[in-house]
């Protein structure tokens, strides 16, 4: 399940947006996107696989959302 898109790392080019089979994500102008549906996670990976900076975590064995934080 997707857990963190990172404010500091993320460079809002929305790839995770459009890679995305299950549309989590929301596009927020001049802003990382932000996880609008995270029930609707798959656990694929590809937003982890696909985005350019390795500004999002994917906890590959959650069945619901697990309060990770970033730092």
């Amino acid at each position: 399940m997707i857990e963190i898109v990172s404010d500091g790392r993320c460079t809002a080019c929305n790839i995770c947006v459009r890679v995305c089979p299950a549309n989590v994500f929301d596009i927020v102008a001049d802003a990382p996107p932000r996880i609008a549906r995270q029930d609707d996670c798959q656990t694929c990976f590809l937003c982890e696989i696909y985005c350019p900076e390795d500004a999002l975590y994917v906890a590959p064995h959650a069945e619901g959302p697990t309060g990770i934080t970033e730092g």
